[in-house]
């Protein structure tokens, strides 16, 4: 008789992860996520609560949720985010609520935050975070795609351009460090890196049950 397979599956499930993708503004990250998000259906969006205004193509609760700033003091105040962060005059802040529903059922969670959000996530949640940086080529390009987005006022790409070699100055703090030349090839990076993290043994639930089963079986 054949020895029987065992179906890894029966043993263990996997904790849900944290991805952060953070970047000047301009370098891609948004794209990035989007398209991660598109391949991937056991991941889902972190959405964040945000004070500034609407941009023309951005939806109510796809892209952000968008109050006043009365309301995100008052939801601060109640201890409903994970870590805020105020970023060229708007308030962003992220929801406890949502994300723990979604890593207890397994689901890994993307964020697409800076570097301050980064640093409170990575406080409360530890190993749970798995955080990615991604860079422009160079400073020039990144100043091109803020133009080719027609999102901002000359004022305010002045202004992100200004910021980004600060930001940028962060890069440290990151598990892992993208330039994007391109975004097939960033995003195959971030894929990559996606597959392994999900991998660790510290997210296998129930894998010991597994080796014992092994064991047994050989045993026998």
């Amino acid at each position: 008789m054949e020895p029987t397979t065992l179906n890894v599956d029966d043993y263990v499930t996997r904790r849900g992860l944290m991805m952060v993708l953070s970047s000047p503004s301009g370098a891609g990250k948004t794209t990035l996520a989007r398209r991660l998000l598109e391949k991937n259906s056991n991941m889902q969006l972190s959405v964040s609560h945000t004070t500034r205004s609407a941009r023309p193509y951005e939806v109510e609760g796809r892209d952000y949720y968008f109050c006043t700033v009365e309301a995100f003091e008052s939801l601060k105040e109640q201890g409903e985010f994970f870590e805020t962060a105020k970023v060229f005059g708007n308030f962003y802040g992220t929801s406890k609520s949502p994300v723990k529903r979604a890593l207890e059922t397994g689901q890994d969670v993307l964020f697409d935050i800076d570097w301050q959000g980064t640093q409170q996530l990575a406080q409360h949640m530890g190993e749970r975070v798995v955080s990615i940086f991604i860079l422009p080529p160079s400073m020039i390009e990144l100043q091109n795609r803020l133009h080719k987005r027609s999102s901002d006022s000359e004022d305010t790409i002045a202004t992100r351009m200004s910021e980004a070699a600060s930001e940028i100055s962060h890069w440290a703090e990151y598990d892992y460090v993208i330039v994007n030349y391109s975004l097939d090839e960033s995003l195959d990076n971030i894929e990559a890196i996606l597959r392994a993290e999900r991998l660790k043994r510290s997210r296998q639930i129930g894998l010991a049950n597994f080796i014992n089963a092994l064991v047994e079986q050989k045993s026998s």
